[in-house]
């Protein structure tokens, strides 16, 4: 009876319902040390199985030990499986370990401008076409092409730009042809036959749509790898602002960006960094990837951080506390400044996701000059411990003071820098906004 009350106190216990929410899978850096409070009738143990590596744990915990702290501490590069049990026999939760190299990067803060090319051209919307018999017609919609739609190729032919796309769908009707779209959806590829129509208004032959292939904005940089100049930022994926479909990657460019003035943002209104692209032939570097947790490539010339010259250690998801941090952004000029903030939540993932942080600006100095997280705030970096943890990336509309922030974790996976485990998909902060072109 003494058995099943402490199971039942303990089912109903804080502590339950923290080592049940941890993820199947968690990673420590070496050097690192992960904590846990285990508490009557928990115990750990490290599974003696495991070869590549081991975990320095108490092997037991006394039944009657009320509570005690256990620390995890990596012996080598490996893996290793923690198990919870209740009495020392009852299975309750199983956790694999994984130990990883130590990794140092340079914080960001900087503030850039991004211009990134979509792998085909988006069809943002409908145009409905004038023929030259005075009547409204809509060739593409007609043909089963809808908005979110990628254009892929256009009789063959891999398309690259609004413009060229107009030319040959004009040259195509010119010649009497109808033409073959080969479109990219979410369930895969399809073709579609559309006839062009000549238009009275522009003299040209149309199919009635509204198309973009390219994208910009401004953001804040996240890191970089002093050896590789492998860099992130924004900690989001750019979406398109009108299909709010993330953008394949084609090519695209990082430039610096000067911070020419702030919208305030306040309850209901988040606000945003008025930003301008400084010297855009100068290319600072090249994206090589849009994914849930920003835009990765390799930097082309050295940047410098005033407030942290040199690399510093990165901290595990596992390693995050609940406190004080700093975050780095700008918000005057090119002037990269530390305000601090505090992390008031960390969801543990197993999986890539977002919102693993929740953050608040504690900083009063920010909070006067911006109103709290504003738009061109996605990437900055958060910093605690004097070790990189994560990036922000959402902002509360309800109060633009807090917002959510992503574990570098998954960052530095998406950077090929630690090895990459499947991920969710993830919902972005921001939306970029480009030219829109009409077929």
């Amino acid at each position: 009876m003494l058995i099943i009350s402490a199971i039942f106190a303990f089912c109903l216990s804080p502590q339950f319902r923290n080592i049940y929410g941890l993820p199947l899978q968690i990673r420590i850096i070496e050097g690192e040390t992960a904590l846990f409070d285990v508490n009557f009738p928990l115990t750990v143990t490290v599974r003696h199985d495991s070869e590549s590596i081991r975990v320095k744990t108490p092997e037991f915990l006394p039944i009657m030990a009320l509570s005690r702290s256990v620390s995890l501490q990596p012996i080598k590069l490996g893996q290793s499986t923690v198990e919870f049990k209740l009495f020392g026999i009852i299975p309750f939760r199983s956790v694999q370990v994984d130990v990883l190299p130590p990794v140092r990067l340079i914080p960001g803060g900087h503030s850039i401008g991004v211009v990134l090319r979509s792998q085909g051209v988006i069809v943002v919307g409908n145009s409905p076409v004038l023929t030259v018999q005075g009547q409204y017609t809509t060739p593409a919609k007609d043909a089963g092409i809808v908005v979110g739609d990628v254009i892929i190729s256009i009789n063959g032919i891999a398309v690259q730009s609004d413009a060229q796309v107009a030319e040959i769908i004009d040259e195509s009707g010119k010649n009497n042809r109808n033409i073959d779209i080969l479109l990219k959806r979410t369930e895969g590829q399809q073709h579609v036959t559309v006839s062009p129509v000549l238009c009275n208004d522009t003299n040209r032959y149309r199919i009635g749509l509204f198309v973009r292939d390219s994208a910009a904005g401004v953001g804040t940089l996240s890191f970089y790898e002093p050896d590789s100049k492998t860099y992130g930022a924004l900690g989001h994926v750019i979406t398109d602002s009108d299909t709010n479909q993330p953008i394949d990657c084609d090519q695209g460019k990082i430039v610096l960006a000067t911070v020419s003035g702030i919208q305030h943002g306040k309850r209901g209104h988040p606000g945003e960094k008025i930003g301008i692209f400084i010297e855009e032939d100068q290319l600072l570097g090249n994206i090589r990837k849009n994914t849930p947790f920003g835009i990765y490539g390799e930097l082309n010339t050295k940047l410098v951080n005033e407030k942290y010259p040199e690399s510093i250690p990165v901290a595990s998801m596992s390693q995050v506390q609940v406190g004080p941090a700093e975050m780095l952004t700008v918000v005057d000029d090119q002037t990269i400044d530390k305000f601090n903030i505090e992390i008031q939540k960390i969801n543990l993932q197993e999986f890539p996701e977002s919102k693993g942080l929740v953050i608040k600006v504690t900083d009063q100095r920010l909070i006067e000059k911006t109103g709290g997280i504003v738009q061109g705030m996605s990437g900055s970096p958060i910093i605690q411990n004097g070790k990189l943890v994560g990036a922000v990336t959402h902002v509360f509309v309800h109060d633009p003071t807090s917002g959510y922030g992503c574990f570098i974790d998954w960052m530095l996976m998406e950077s090929g820098i630690i090895p990459k485990k499947d991920r969710q998909s993830a919902r972005k902060l921001f939306s970029f906004s480009g030219s829109i072109f009409y077929l």
